[in-house]
């Protein structure tokens, strides 16, 4: 008996799921990474915030825009926005992703004393930082906890890759989001 019961609750699981990923549902999600949950060669932990929404295109496969901010110590805040994609696995809420995103890191200008060869006196001196613009593709996998009909708590592994500074601005880490997926599109073809 406790195996049947098993046996039909696991069914309509897989039937609940089966509808979570339908064509036509729409997605906002949210995710935070940080406090040593990333690695890059310049800084060993940042913090990052990331909004995204997302267009189930078919069943199964997502289209997604984001937005992010990201601050580490010492450096600049760096700010941004790209496009990608999801392919949710066998309805079970695993998913893989890619992405290309344009990021944007500000010059950082700084003051340091130095002394006038000339007068011999003290004298502050502001330096101005670069900026720095890259294109950083990304791939992720990830699981949609559905803690509800239509809100997942999503944990994510990622990797960036930098075409601009591989050492030091590639990085990778662990992203805890939240996702909600919305109505479905009633226009059924």
């Amino acid at each position: 008996m406790k195996k049947i019961a098993l046996f039909v609750m696991a069914l309509m699981m897989s039937v609940a799921a089966n509808a979570q990923f339908e064509q036509g549902k729409q997605y906002i999600g949210a995710s935070f990474s940080g406090f040593d949950l990333g690695y890059s060669g310049l800084t060993k932990g940042r913090v990052n915030v990331q909004g995204k929404v997302g267009y189930l295109l078919w069943d199964n496969i997502m289209a997604t825009a984001q937005l992010s901010y990201e601050k580490a110590k010492d450096t600049p805040a760096a700010f941004s926005c790209g496009i990608g994609g999801r392919y949710y696995i066998v309805q079970n809420g695993l998913y893989l992703g890619a992405s290309l995103a344009y990021k944007y890191m500000g010059g950082q200008s700084y003051t340091t004393y130095d002394v006038d060869p000339v007068s011999l006196q003290a004298r502050e001196v502001t330096i101005d930082g670069d900026s720095y613009n890259d294109f950083m593709p990304s791939i992720q996998v990830g699981y949609a906890f559905f803690v509800s009909r239509t809100v997942t708590i999503e944990p994510e592994l990622y990797y960036e890759q930098s075409f601009k500074n591989h050492k030091d601005y590639s990085n990778f880490g662990l992203r805890i989001g939240i996702g909600v997926y919305l109505f479905s599109d009633q226009r059924k073809n």
